[in-house]
């Protein structure tokens, strides 16, 4: 396995840090695999994270859907961006699972047909997730945070 799977559930908001730490070392992963394309890939490796991915993008986003956004919508009423999060994270799914599937079948011995095509996803996905986390940690996480710690919300 990649290493970076959830040791166990997230429950609280302060979990988000935790959830962001292991997406961001599995984007780190993708991208290391994009890097090696085309002859260069670890089938092991490809293996490891199309196993860990959409099972650990599903648990970080029942987890913001269920804690984190009902918290962030009580502390700023902002459902606009619930709303674009949400529709994210949907997004977000489709694009893992069809990288699990591309990762999958190289991790089984089939050969990358389009090579360019793959590397697009895999940049085109862990881009946007890096996105997808730092508009968190700098709008979303603050808020959170400083409504359970009593503060005004602006201090991370």
């Amino acid at each position: 396995m990649t290493g970076v799977k959830p040791e166990e559930p997230l429950h609280s908001p302060a979990d988000m840090r935790r959830a962001h730490v292991q997406m961001l070392a599995l984007c780190h992963m993708l991208e290391g695999i994009a890097d090696d394309l085309p002859s260069r890939v670890d089938r092991l490796q490809c293996l490891a994270v199309a196993a860990d991915l959409l099972p650990m993008l599903r648990e970080c986003h029942r987890f913001e859907e269920e804690i984190v956004f009902p918290a962030f919508l009580r502390r700023t009423g902002e459902e606009d961006i619930v709303t674009r999060l949400r529709l994210e994270h949907v997004e977000d799914e489709s694009a893992a699972a069809d990288l699990s599937e591309a990762l999958l079948a190289h991790g089984h011995g089939r050969p990358i047909e389009n090579p360019e095509a793959l590397g697009y996803m895999l940049r085109a996905f862990f881009e946007s997730m890096r996105r997808h986390i730092a508009f968190e940690r700098d709008h979303v996480l603050p808020e959170i945070l400083g409504a359970r710690e009593g503060g005004s919300g602006n201090n991370p």
